[in-house]
């Protein structure tokens, strides 16, 4: 099944939409579905899951919202199922001042399971902008990932880009929040 056929975006609303895309199990298998449909067994084979906690968490991701059976066939008597993603990108809310980060989280982690003997660019660079300039940069960002979004081929091994643009917070909101800490 083409992507074209997808929505372009899911919005997670609800709490188990959310609670969902939280596990990093689901995240990996989600990872799986973005390009191609797979089965129970081959996401159970990509992910390095057993069976039966593969299809556990496709069907919550299914219950969710997030995933969906695009084709089925009949192979020796059993019906097997192909799952894909609902849309091609999903939104999740702003995690609020302070709250998780899931993405990051999710980036952080698939990071760290890396093989350490693989090619990687990671960076970061400090920045003093106007607020043109920061919208210019992340919308430049976001082409970016679309343009090379566009150009992936399903055949190739996988590749994460993550990027994050944001305001820090400053170091008097940072001091301060400690020194009322402190005060406790």
């Amino acid at each position: 099944m083409p992507t074209d056929d997808l929505p372009e975006t899911f919005h997670v609303t609800t709490e188990d939409q959310l609670r969902a895309v939280s596990n990093l199990t689901r995240h990996r298998i989600m990872a799986v579905l973005r390009f191609e449909p797979a089965t129970i067994t081959q996401i159970a084979e990509r992910v390095g899951l057993a069976k039966g906690s593969s299809s556990y968490h496709v069907r919550l991701l299914e219950r969710a919202g997030l995933v969906k059976v695009v084709r089925t066939r009949k192979v020796r008597g059993v019906t097997e199922r192909y799952y894909a993603m609902a849309a091609r990108s999903i939104v999740l809310p702003d995690p609020g001042e302070g709250g998780p980060d899931v993405l990051m989280r999710h980036a952080v982690a698939d990071l760290e399971a890396a093989p350490a003997d693989s090619e990687r660019h990671v960076g970061m660079a400090h920045l003093r902008l106007t607020e043109e300039q920061f919208t210019e940069l992340g919308e430049r960002l976001q082409a970016l990932a679309e343009e090379y979004r566009e150009l992936s081929d399903p055949s190739l091994p996988d590749t994460s880009l993550v990027f994050a643009l944001f305001h820090p917070a400053s170091r008097k909101q940072t001091e301060g929040e400690q020194t009322e800490g402190d005060a406790k």
